[in-house]
């Protein structure tokens, strides 16, 4: 619905710009972009992700995105008898590149406006330290400090569009991003805690990254931490991207 009404707009409303006379030397062929997508997802105080987009040839470019991340706070979270206390450290890091091909043949306008398909790469880490409390039995209270790695690359392919508006708006929408994802978590814990405890906070581990990322309950079923608290695995995945930027 959304692309529809973005695509009949663009057709009516800027049908008079169109892309008579134009040369390649005086084309503008640099973008500025922010990461709108990411920010929604998690958090706009916290993320900060930002790119470049270069003409390469008249229908190729390269885009590269970089910024910084982390997952949203957990201080309301609570797991059976584990209750998050505090975050003590809450940082993340984005990465990512893809090489497109802007498809002449479907586009009124020349790049970088219009369909786009091409193979990507993206990294993601988040790095999280909680001070975590568990009740026991009794009643008492025991207190610890938990530590989470998560780390995913992926590489895939991707269909895009690219709206530009008023000829330096632009609008950037990844559609279609299908790839294969390489998960890598650790966790550990440090306090008095027993083998049980520790078991129990890594299950909480797991399900705020199930709950945050779609279809990661999918590719953590089943699956399980080794002794050194280190979950490796691989799956299918996907990417969708909203950037906003200005072509110059």
């Amino acid at each position: 619905m959304l692309l529809t009404f973005l695509v009949l707009g663009s057709g009516s409303i800027y049908a008079q710009q169109s892309d008579t006379g134009y040369s390649w030397k005086s084309a503008k062929k640099n973008i500025i972009r922010y990461n709108l997508s990411s920010a929604l997802l998690f958090g706009f105080d916290k993320t900060i992700i930002l790119g470049y987009e270069r003409l390469l040839k008249p229908n190729r470019s390269i885009s590269i995105n970089a910024g910084s991340t982390a997952l949203p706070k957990l201080v309301n979270l609570s797991f059976d008898s584990l209750q998050v206390k505090t975050d003590a450290k809450n940082t993340g890091f984005n990465f990512s590149v893809d090489y497109r091909f802007y498809l002449g043949k479907l586009n009124k306008y020349n790049a970088p406006r219009g369909v786009y398909v091409g193979p990507y790469y993206s990294f993601n880490q988040w790095n999280r330290t909680n001070d975590i409390s568990f009740l026991t039995t009794s009643g008492s209270e025991k207190l610890a400090k938990s530590e989470m790695d998560f780390n995913l690359n992926m590489v895939g392919a991707e269909l895009g569009y690219q709206f530009v508006f008023w000829k330096r708006a632009t609008l950037d929408l990844v559609l279609i991003g299908p790839g294969v994802g390489f998960y890598n978590i650790k966790a550990k814990a440090e306090g008095n805690l027993s083998e049980a405890e520790k078991e129990k906070l890594q299950d909480a581990l797991i399900q705020i990254i199930e709950e945050k990322f779609p279809g990661m309950n999918y590719v953590l079923s089943d699956k399980e931490f080794t002794g050194s608290g280190t979950l490796k695995t691989s799956s299918v995945g996907f990417r969708y991207l909203i950037h906003i930027g200005f072509l110059f």
